[in-house]
């Protein structure tokens, strides 16, 4: 008896086979992209992992790093931007990894333009998981986080705008969010030299006309030679440079919301368990979470009411995806006992991204992409 072919070209297909029968249309964007677009609308992770490259005209372009983006722009390309849409994908992404090759195949869903987004969020989790299911993966690990949640928390907290920026930035980058709400609290003061210095030059930043700030760093660029770094002007570099001033002089005066901040994030178990835990949380520090609160427990009841299995979901208040468009609900999907794959399918709710490309208004939009090399090697594992 021949074994299946689980090559990531065969996932593929059953992959879209599946989408497609749940009605969703293929589109195939262009590898080539605008460089500036993942520049402003993607994470530090992936910004630094981009292939650039230059067109004719000298217009910075990158190799797709992700499919998202580049669906979002091609259903823009017509009108209305609001109308309900349902895409789905198969081919490779670009990023950079260290010692492995940068070509990367994915397949993945899109639904644009859904106004019932809690059941939408259901929905794509339970497509998801049936495409996992359909490509012969079993008792799939799933994880969900919120981060409208946090947002709201931090709104809550009367922090600076400039530390709620920083850390809804930091979400989901678990190591670099608890240095930064220690460092908030006023611990894990820094003490070598090189920083003490950089803090001075950003502490004499602090309250500088930001016009002045940037001249400043502009200068300094020019006579390094240096026009931009990783595709930001020196407006850009020079409002960074400001809003680590404001941060370096407010360490250390925010302890108490460090405090919350920290019993928030350590939040976790199934959905269902965890909206009381969360609305105890809220209730216990005076904070106003109804709205955010109401739509989880209505997404909970729309998974439960799609066939997914509560107790084998498990929600993490600290859990975000590192990507910037994120807005919401965000899920991800590992094989067990195989934590060293990595995540095999990821995605979540991004209502501002087709706003920030151009659209007149934000548009609803829910999405998944599975790394189908990783779930060649889960399952040729076990086979």
């Amino acid at each position: 008896m021949s074994r299946p072919d689980l090559s990531p070209a065969a996932l593929a297909s059953k992959a879209l086979a599946r989408l497609e029968a749940a009605g969703h249309t293929r589109i195939d964007p262009p590898i080539l992209q605008p460089a500036d677009v993942f520049l402003d609308l993607t994470g530090e992770d992936i910004r630094r992992r981009l292939f650039l490259t230059s067109g004719a005209d000298g217009r910075e372009l990158c190799l797709r790093p992700d499919f998202t983006i580049p669906v979002c722009r091609q259903h823009l390309e017509s009108e209305p931007a609001y109308r309900r849409d349902d895409y789905c994908y198969a081919g490779p992404v670009f990023r950079q990894r260290p010692g492995e090759l940068g070509e990367i195949p994915q397949a993945g869903a899109e639904s644009l333009g859904r106004a019932d987004r809690e059941d939408a969020d259901a929905a794509m989790l339970a497509l998801a998981l049936s495409v996992l299911g359909d490509l012969g993966l079993e008792q799939p690990v799933v994880r969900i986080g919120d981060e409208t949640l946090f947002s709201a928390v931090l709104a809550g907290l009367d922090l600076p705008v400039v530390w709620q920026r920083r850390l809804r930035d930091l979400f989901g980058e678990g190591e670099r969010l608890t240095a930064a709400i220690t460092r908030m609290s006023g611990a894990g003061a820094p003490s070598d030299q090189r920083r003490d210095a950089r803090l001075g030059f950003l502490a004499a930043l602090e309250g500088a006309n930001p016009d002045a700030a940037q001249e400043v760093v502009a200068d300094l660029l020019s006579i390094a030679g240096i026009s931009a770094v990783g595709g930001r002007t020196a407006s850009e570099i020079a409002e960074r440079f400001l809003e680590q001033a404001a941060l370096a002089s407010g360490a250390g005066s925010h302890t108490a919301a460090a405090s919350i901040l920290s019993e928030y994030l350590a939040i976790k178990g199934r959905p269902d368990e965890s909206a009381d835990a969360l609305e105890a949380f809220a209730s216990r520090h005076g904070l106003d979470l109804a709205a955010p609160l109401a739509a989880f427990r209505a997404r909970t009841a729309a998974m439960a009411s799609h066939g997914l299995d509560l107790s084998q979901i498990q929600f993490a208040a600290d859990f975000g995806r590192r990507l910037d468009y994120y807005t919401g609900f965000v899920f991800e999907v590992s094989a067990p006992h195989a934590a060293n794959a990595g995540t095999l399918l990821g995605g979540g709710r991004y209502d501002r991204l087709l706003r920030l490309l151009g659209a007149n208004d934000e548009v609803p939009a829910v999405g998944f992409s599975l790394w189908l090399d990783r779930l060649t090697a889960v399952l040729e594992a076990r086979a």
